[in-house]
């Protein structure tokens, strides 16, 4: 259809309507129907338009968040991910669009897409999607997503809520360990063993529970295949040992993966591995049960120990943790040891597997003093039961030849001492704050909290930035009685935080680079803006800029504003590459556009255009700013190994953990600072011998900093050493107090529960305010499902057949039921078959909650949210 046929269409489309009957078109439409429109065409079918009913809040949350989207997700990275929620015909469009009018413009065309989409998973399928490529306006966009891999007690209907506390999960950031040691693993036999490493391995090999904290780059891996080994080889004929490797993130799993099946499967033992990529497609317990071997993200075993399929760590013989230092709070390796220490402390006679953890550092928490770091890292020791902290010592100078410790300069240099274009940009943010705080005006006393906080803000930082997004956090939630004014509203205040963002994204640039590169930044911007929708407040903001424009581009021309750190920076490059011409350096800045700035100056500066500078950033991805997928990542550093003209790569915090290139001998931290286990991997990438690693820095508070982590590193170091000296009882008895100690705190706050709200409270249909039932009268099934008991209820709703009705243990699912009101038809859950009872089991998303005395009303998403006196369900009250 073209552009002309719709508008005429939409011109004309009453007489259409009052012209066609929909009974004698339906039969011809239904196979067009059932190829693009499934979900309309099932509502039809049935005549149950419940499910596309429901899609309305996503897309009342999606209009409202219109002006975010297309400032922040590049719809090309997404689009096959959420293509199967549209319509051929419309990814097309969306493709078209981008190429033709920019990337905004597409994204502008695919919110009109999803508006219209029929498929009741897409506001989920778009979550995933956004999650996937990092976006940062996965934020904004709440949708509720169970875990991966987490199967909680339920009927089977998804909108049925369970009162189970729910398994803490966090889907890892997923680049790769970019590891110069990516090498074939065939390669890994036969093994080239250094007298350190040995002397790592040692404790673990005499079968003691271990940390072992040896530098970034010495071949802790190596070290572990070494522990495993030794340890499968000491049971005796007849008896055999399992191990489990864990590896918090997916491409380092992975890796691990790899070397472990090429290692051990030659050596005649099974190798598998789960991770939450590919749980769903096995059958944990089996693939346990037949390797010797089992890489793991460490979530999988938490799961399986929660519902059962793992029924105790004494399966295993043998648990490694890489990155142990993160066993700490509600982490899933903190999970697997609270399960390991209940059956240590609680008197078990099953046998405990060994623990070996692995890690660069332990770190020393907040510890001012020695004595509070020998705490922390016994505390560290308790969470992993290791009786032993294994460091190189008698063989220091071999590792000393492996992995140097670059030389540390810190440059403080001065800032502009006059920003005319920091002038220009702060009073545009300022002009753009108050048409903002009109609206708060016109508001009066409704302004939600936070909103309306504009005075004693400074522009060009974090801090700012982070105001913007609760800004933005908190319109998802602002209502107005009129709908269509609370709409306005929130699209304008969208509208006016993206433009401050630019700006202040704009004034952290020139602060770090060039004047020009920050400029260049915001023309970017306004150009996509202008290709898009256009609105009135877009082009009033607009005009604001442009009229600013020449001002801006004579200020960031000027040679007088080049900016000082730049200077300094440069002079240490020319200096650092006339001493030593294969100098390799790799720079560390803080965000993606700083990369991008500095990477532009440094092939513009004709004095540093010969270091052919290539790039390393994270995954997250925005219109404005793409991410680098991972076979980029890799590209980019095989580029900077192998390429000789590849003389710097510029790179994000995503290289902290990752790069292993040990010809790299200059880091330069440009503004980049972080606490001391990351200070400890950031230097641990300057690697060859003489290498050098500079703090370059206009912020004294920044020196001061990264001086009190090293002041940090060594108070670790000495802690180590003291820990080291004490008898090895002695040690474990520390350890064990601490253990029975965190345990006794545990076991409190598990048994401590809330204040329960005795009244009786009435339970009002969230949509119309109906009278559903007392909270007196429900009743709770098998700890997880609520039900209401009486009558009176039952005249409250109506059912209608399940659409997919199914058989869970003790349940029957056999309908839907609905508020009577015809009016109204809210879906308020599902009938069951319960034993010998139908029982309706309903969902408290689907009410209000009314104190009866106060008329106070309160919205609960979950039932355990909902602190009330709970009554467990009696078969002998429902025969009477």
């Amino acid at each position: 259809m073209t552009a002309e046929q719709r508008r005429n269409l939409h011109a004309f489309g009453d007489y259409v309507r009052k012209t066609l009957d929909p009974t004698h078109i339906l039969s011809y439409m239904a196979p067009w129907f059932r190829d693009g429109y499934s979900g309309l065409y099932e509502a039809i079918e049935s005549w149950d338009f419940q499910k596309i009913e429901k899609l309305e809040e996503h897309r009342a949350l999606l209009r409202r968040l219109q002006p975010v989207f297309k400032t922040r997700v590049n719809p090309k990275d997404i689009l096959p991910d959420i293509s199967e929620c549209l319509i051929d015909q419309e990814c097309e469009e969306i493709i078209q669009v981008c190429s033709n009018k920019g990337l905004m413009a597409g994204a502008e065309k695919m919110v009109e897409c999803l508006l219209r989409s029929d498929k009741e998973n897409w506001p989920k399928t778009l979550k995933l999607a956004l999650e996937k490529e990092e976006s940062v306006f996965s934020e904004l966009w709440t949708v509720e997503q169970g875990a991966k891999g987490v199967e909680t007690k339920d009927l089977g209907d998804e909108e049925i809520e369970t009162s189970e506390i729910q398994i803490f999960y966090k889907e890892e950031p997923e680049y790769q360990n970019l590891s110069q040691n990516s090498s074939p693993p065939s390669e890994v036999a036969p093994l080239k063993i250094r007298n350190y490493q040995l002397e790592l391995a040692l404790p673990a090999k005499e079968g003691k529970n271990t940390i072992i904290c040896a530098p970034t780059g010495c071949g802790k891996t190596l070290v572990s295949l070494l522990i495993c080994e030794h340890h499968l080889k000491k049971f005796p004929q007849g008896r055999k040992g399992k191990v489990v490797f864990f590896a918090i993130h997916l491409p380092l799993y992975e890796q691990q993966k790899s070397v472990f099946s090429q290692y051990f499967e030659r050596r005649g033992y099974k190798v598998a591995g789960i991770s939450g990529a590919t749980s769903e497609n096995v059958v944990v317990d089996q693939i346990v049960e037949n390797n010797d071997i089992i890489i793991l993200t460490p979530q999988i075993l938490v799961n399986s120990l929660k519902d059962g399929t793992i029924p105790s760590l004494s399966v295993f013989t043998l648990m490694m943790f890489d990155e142990c230092h993160n066993t700490s709070k509600h982490h899933p390796y903190n999970m697997i040891m609270f399960n390991y220490l209940d059956q240590k402390l609680g008197g078990s006679s099953d046998p405990l597997p060994q623990v070996v953890g692995l890690t660069a550092s332990v770190g020393v928490g907040d510890a001012k003093n020695r004595d509070e770091a020998m705490e922390h890292i016994c505390k560290l020791c308790a969470s992993l039961d290791a009786s032993v902290i294994s460091t190189v010592k008698d063989n220091l100078q071999e590792l000393t030849e492996v992995v140097y410790k670059p030389e540390k300069n810190f440059r403080k240099v001065e800032s502009r001492t006059t920003d005319g274009f920091k002038c220009i940009i702060s009073q545009l943010m300022r002009e753009t704050e108050s048409l903002a705080k009109s609206i708060f005006d016109e508001l009066g006393a409704v302004t939600p909290e936070n909103l309306s906080r504009f005075q004693n803000r400074d522009f060009g930082t974090q801090k700012y930035e982070q105001w913007i997004i609760a800004v933005q956090k908190a319109c998802i939630v602002f209502q107005l009685p009129d709908k269509a004014e609370e709409s306005r509203i929130c699209k304008a205040l969208y509208l006016y935080t993206s433009h401050l963002r630019k700006y202040n994204d704009a004034l952290i640039i020139s602060e770090h680079a060039r004047m020009k590169d920050a400029l260049d930044y915001l023309k970017d911007f306004f150009n996509n803006v202008r290709a898009a929708g256009f609105d009135e407040t877009e082009q009033d903001l607009t005009r604001r800029f442009e009229e600013k424009l020449p001002e801006l581009e004579s200020v960031s021309m000027d040679p007088s504003n080049e900016n000082p750190k730049l200077k300094d920076l440069c002079f240490i490059l020319q200096e650092e590459y006339h001493l030593n011409p294969e100098t390799r350096t790799i720079l560390f800045v803080k965000t993606r556009a700083l990369v991008d700035a500095l990477k532009k100056w440094i092939e513009e500066n004709p004095k540093l255009s010969f270091l052919k500078p290539g790039i390393l950033t994270g995954r997250g991805k925005t219109t404005n700013n793409t991410g680098m997928t991972l076979p980029a990542q890799k590209c980019a550093l095989d580029a900077f190994r192998t390429n000789g003209d590849n003389k710097i790569l510029i790179a994000t915090s995503v290289a902290d953990e990752g790069i292993d290139i040990a010809q790299c001998n200059l880091v330069i931290l440009y503004e980049y600072v972080g606490n001391v286990i990351k200070m400890i991997q950031t230097r641990g990438r300057g690697r060859a011998k003489g290498s050098k690693c500079f703090l370059l820095t206009s912020n004294a508070d920044v020196i001061e900093k990264e001086k009190m982590n090293m002041y940090k590193e060594k108070m670790m170091n000495d802690s180590i050493l003291s820990l080291q000296a004490w008898d090895e009882a002695i040690f474990k008895e520390k350890v064990c107090q601490i253990q029975i100690h965190e345990k006794s705190i545990r076991d409190s706050q598990g048994k401590a529960k809330p204040v329960l709200d005795k009244k009786n409270k009435k339970l009002l249909c969230r949509k119309c305010k109906a009278f559903a039932c007392y909270t007196a009268d429900i009743r709770v099934v098998e700890e997880c499902h609520y039900t209401v008991v009486g009558n009176a209820f039952r005249e409250c709703f109506v059912c209608r057949s399940h659409p997919k009705p199914k058989i869970f243990g003790s349940f029957e699912k056999k309908a839907k039921i609905y508020c009577a009101r015809e009016d109204c038809s809210h879906d308020w859950g599902i009938c069951v078959k319960y034993k010998t009872f139908e029982i309706p089991v309903i969902k408290i998303e689907s009410f209000v909650v009314e104190d009866i005395a106060t008329r106070v009303q309160t919205l609960y998403a979950k039932w355990r949210d909902f602190n009330f006196e709970k009554i467990p369900f009696d078969a002998a009250e429902m025969s009477n």
